[in-house]
């Protein structure tokens, strides 16, 4: 958390944080054009960005791209806000309508835990629906396979999908079909993919949400954050988060 206030305490940083809501995955040339400042100047302040996991980078061809990554902040939220959540609904929304964008997002959270474990936890519908609003995942989670995302409470199909790539423990590339509401049908098919990186005595979990159209209805990808800080706080606590949202359809 240190490292998270540290980076936000700086105007400049914040400001690159606004550019990148403004605009997600771009380089650091384009960011270095918007700014009075050196190249070098703009790298140092997202490099303590990304320290923070506030911004995550990807490589495409020669360039590195980066992007907002919104975990951080709801670790945040979940460990201090909540508390006064709904009397700040509007405003809540508000910020979580300003730190998603559309297209390919990207979200990044480190968990002490082993990559099997944190596998498990992915790919077991009873642990899955602990972290997911009471959401379960069917599969038998083989490449081709398909699977269903259902909810006792729902009584349809709330979401499926085709298992693309599946490499336990490390990668899991599924396609997405939103199916809860006409809106989100008429969104199509995105895909998700989960990355597992074990570092030290935990594990490094990247989560992207790309094949999005441009503005895309974000229910498609705005519970992510919520959803991972959920699944950090299952496999380090055993406890399942108590916050208005994560409850939401429990």
């Amino acid at each position: 958390m240190d490292d998270v206030f540290k980076a936000l305490s700086d105007p400049t940083r914040r400001d690159l944080l606004d550019e990148l809501f403004r605009e997600d995955g771009q380089s650091l040339s384009a960011l270095e054009a918007r700014f009075s400042m050196t190249r070098f100047g703009i790298a140092k302040h997202l490099r303590i960005l990304e320290d923070a996991g506030l911004v995550a980078t990807r490589r495409r061809g020669r360039e590195k791209l980066h992007f907002l990554n919104p975990v951080p902040i709801r670790l945040v939220h979940d460990r201090w806000v909540s508390k006064y959540a709904e009397p700040w609904a509007a405003a809540l929304s508000d910020l979580k309508s300003r730190l998603e964008s559309p297209m390919e997002k990207i979200f990044e959270i480190y968990i002490k835990t082993t990559p099997e474990k944190l596998w498990e936890a992915i790919t077991d519908s009873d642990i899955r629906s602990k972290y997911q609003f009471g959401n379960t995942l069917e599969s038998d989670w083989t490449p081709g396979g398909r699977f269903e995302m259902g909810n006792p409470k729902a009584g349809q199909i709330l979401g499926e999908g085709e298992n693309l790539e599946v490499d336990p423990p490390h990668r899991l590339v599924q396609t997405m079909r939103a199916l809860w509401g006409e809106d989100v049908k008429a969104e199509g098919t995105s895909k998700v993919t989960w990355e597992i990186e074990p570092v030290g005595d935990s594990c490094h979990l990247t989560v992207t949400h790309s094949d999005l159209r441009e503005g895309a209805n974000d229910q498609l990808y705005g519970g992510w954050p919520m959803i991972l800080s959920g699944l950090k706080t299952w496999l380090e606590t055993g406890e399942q988060l108590t916050t208005p949202g994560s409850l939401m359809y429990t």
